[in-house]
């Protein structure tokens, strides 16, 4: 404990419920994490629990601690003891698009779990430089991307992904879900708080695990209790193998982590609003360096700044909360202590974390945006719906042997033969493997083409159009892999789409206006 009362002690009261927030969201994303890899995709144990988990562990104690030694330097400096540090985390959001938009396809495509696992790597590693360099590009992307268009495609993500699988998880064991998911809601939507000011979410997922004891849904096991700390050498060598097999994912990866640093500037940005003025290129960097660690070890999803310092800040955190988590979560993974929780919690109670995580996501896009800018959101959420269908049809086929292949058009899609009897037989498929590809980068351009469209500049629009075409044309959207389509229909279509705005945008002063004040509902 300081004795100088004008800086921030090293733990206080407060940071009990700061480690309460921090380990116990974390705890859900590893479980998360733990059943994609084990149970949907067949990985084996000595990867997941071997290098994956004790990887995420050793990136995310590295991010808390740092973060609290970026608290501890801003007390000092400003001389005052109502510092909380920034929450650090694994980024939900990303998780998704990572599992199921890059890990879920590679291990399908490739049917070798350490060469998925290699490539998975190789595409963290290449997302914590992508963080890091938003230290030095962020601001200026931030500035032109219109938040409409950013935050639209994020809800997508979150609404598509992470509310859906929520809300199936919860229903696929209604008995143990339904009263948990209540639980969790009064806290959450309605602000409500037991004695002691415990919330509610921690209730449900505690009092959710117990009660599934009782029914008998799950049990304790620790027999994989023991020590995995990862040999860098054997992952590093994996990885360096990884980079060849994940360039065609690359269009996936980047705009992830462009969020992901944009995430972090938000959320930087948000925690000085409250008080707390950190500098967001730091935080930006420490991301980016924690996340390309967390890969040298095996590690598989990004770091980020997490939502809730405001919270935090309310309820008296300052340093040693994340200071604690980081301990908890980095001994957690390195002592095997996720094989036992990996049992003892039923996917109906981690359903509630990632379904709240979801709607916040999704309100906070129309929160944070201005009201004529909705159908921007709107729009930018449309393409993850073509990710999420585009997997679970070709997921559903390939247990059929019906695989897809790349077409002339440079995307991959079924046979033809098989892409008209799909849609023969009621499957909304046509548009959707093209939309799918480059899902995040299509959503962020119709959302920014529907601002400036909103906002009555359409030469804006003209230069967006024009950007899509060079995506297109180069493979970063539309296409199953990097390349040069300057010829492609997609390409194409940007194309005269940017030329049909700026001939409207040279008329916008006598054949062609449009109102100021013009509602579209």
């Amino acid at each position: 404990m300081s004795t100088n009362t004008n800086i921030v002690p090293w733990f206080r009261r407060g940071d009990i419920g700061g480690v309460s927030y921090a380990v116990t969201n974390n705890i859900v994303n590893y479980l998360i994490v733990i059943a994609t890899l084990t149970g949907v995709l067949g990985w084996p144990a000595d990867i997941v629990f071997g290098y994956v988990v004790p990887a995420m562990s050793i990136g995310l104690m590295l991010g808390c601690f740092y973060y609290a030694w970026m608290g501890y330097k801003l007390s000092r400096k400003e001389g005052r003891a109502d510092v909380t540090a920034l929450p650090s985390g694994v980024s939900t959001p990303a998780m998704f698009v990572i599992l199921y938009g890059v890990i879920m396809p590679l291990s399908y495509a490739i049917e070798d779990p350490r060469l998925a696992w290699s490539a998975a790597m190789a595409a963290c590693f290449i997302g914590g430089f992508v963080e890091f360099c938003g230290g030095f590009i962020g601001p200026w992307m931030k500035k032109r991307i219109p938040r409409a268009a950013l935050l639209g495609t994020v809800a997508g993500i979150g609404f598509i992904w992470m509310a859906t699988q929520g809300v199936f998880d919860i229903f696929g064991d209604p008995l143990v879900g339904l009263p948990v998911l209540f639980v969790a809601m009064v806290g959450i939507f309605g602000g409500y708080l037991f004695p002691k000011k415990i919330p509610p979410l921690v209730v449900a997922i505690v009092g959710g695990v117990v009660y599934a004891l009782c029914l008998g849904r799950t049990s304790f096991d620790f027999s994989g209790v023991g020590f995995y700390f990862p040999n860098p050498v054997t992952s590093v060598q994996y990885m360096i193998n990884g980079f060849a097999i994940v360039v065609p994912y690359l269009t996936i990866v980047i705009p992830v982590e462009i969020y992901n640093f944009i995430e972090t500037m938000d959320n930087v940005e948000a925690s000085n609003a409250a008080g707390d003025a950190y500098n967001v290129r730091e935080a930006q960097f420490a991301d980016g360096i924690c996340t390309m660690v967390s890969a040298l070890f095996g590690g598989i999803i990004p770091n980020t700044v997490w939502l809730g310092h405001a919270g935090l800040k309310k309820s008296n955190a300052g340093i040693g909360y994340s200071i604690v988590s980081g301990v908890v979560l980095g001994a957690a993974g390195i002592f095997g202590l996720f094989t036992f929780l990996s049992t003892l919690v039923p996917p109906a109670v981690c359903a509630i974390t990632f379904l709240w995580c979801a709607v916040v996501m999704v309100a906070q896009a129309f929160k944070d945006c201005d009201r004529k800018h909705y159908a921007a959101i709107g729009i930018a959420m449309v393409p993850s719906v073509a990710d999420y269908l585009y997997t679970q049809v070709t997921g559903a086929a390939g247990l059929a042997d019906l695989w897809t292949e790349v077409q002339p058009s440079g995307i991959n899609d079924f046979a033809p033969e098989i892409h008209q009897a799909l849609i023969d037989a009621g499957v909304m498929w046509n548009g959707v493997a093209a939309t799918k590809a480059g899902a995040i980068l299509i959503g962020i351009l119709l959302g920014t083409m529907t601002v400036f469209i909103i906002d009555k500049k359409l030469d804006r629009a003209a230069l967006t159009a024009l950007i899509g075409y060079v995506l297109a044309a180069l493979g970063f959207i539309h296409s199953a892999a990097l390349g040069f389509y300057p010829l492609s229909p997609y390409a194409l279509g940007y194309l005269v789409m940017a030329v049909i705005a700026i001939v409207l945008h040279q008329g916008r002063k006598s054949w062609f206006q449009g109102p100021d004040d013009f509602e579209y509902v």
